[in-house]
């Protein structure tokens, strides 16, 4: 499971958490798709509007995708890709058991989604990216399956310099997100070289927790990155 460290330990994290998602927000959904895995709520700075179409990048149990279905309405339209099959039965049983008749949830690669070009009108994306193999091959996808015009909200952890090469090769650093983390400003190339424009870090929140490895300390940061087609 994706970024475990995200959801369940720590006082510092609870209180990047906290900034998260709004009571509001957790109180619309199924409980059951909160889950405690990601970095962000990329929906709420996607300035979702009714009628758009909303391609969720790792939905996972669909957290945000059952948010953003609610913002784009019944005219809208919201798909969720993600590649491990327990995930999207846990998913599909929820639109199932709560009636959502705007999302499709389809298994895939983010390298390699199954998704049409120029099919959505917004892009979204929840500590995901990090894990895969290929960031580059990962946004030449979302550019390709986005609209002109369109725009990329990706919640995501970077890193402040070079970690340790055993903290790379550390299955539970995998597993937590870590391993896999670009360095900040080279994870911001990588979306420009995808082709995209107007790339900015719209917030970020450094993580430190108390007992924390004094080289991650501060070096781990989950960024709010914005960019458009």
């Amino acid at each position: 499971s994706c970024c475990s460290s995200c959801g369940d330990s720590g006082e510092t994290v609870e209180q990047i958490k906290s900034l998260e998602y709004s009571e509001d927000e957790i109180e619309s959904i199924p409980a059951e798709a909160m889950m405690g895995l990601g970095c962000g709520n990329p929906t709420a700075l996607a300035g979702l509007k009714e009628g758009e179409t909303v391609l969720d990048l790792g939905s996972g149990a669909g957290v945000d995708a059952f948010l953003a279905s609610k913002r784009v309405g019944e005219t809208g339209k919201v798909i969720g890709v993600d590649m491990t099959p327990e995930m999207l039965d846990k998913a599909n049983e929820l639109i199932e058991k709560y009636d959502y008749t705007n999302i499709e949830f389809k298994l895939g690669e983010i390298e390699n989604l199954p998704v049409e070009g120029e099919t959505g009108d917004v892009i979204i994306s929840n500590c995901v990216i990090t894990l895969t193999p290929d960031k580059l091959a990962s946004f030449k996808e979302a550019y390709r399956v986005l609209k002109a015009g369109g725009r990329l909200l990706v919640s995501d952890l970077v890193t402040d310099g070079e970690l340790p090469e055993n903290i790379r090769r550390s299955f539970d650093a995998w597993a937590e997100c870590i391993a896999g983390a670009l360095e900040r400003e080279d994870y911001l190339t990588a979306i420009r070289e995808a082709g995209f424009r107007d790339v900015r870090i719209v917030s970020e929140h450094a993580y430190s927790e108390p007992g924390m490895d004094e080289r991650l300390d501060k070096k781990i940061i989950s960024v709010q990155i914005e960019a458009y087609k």
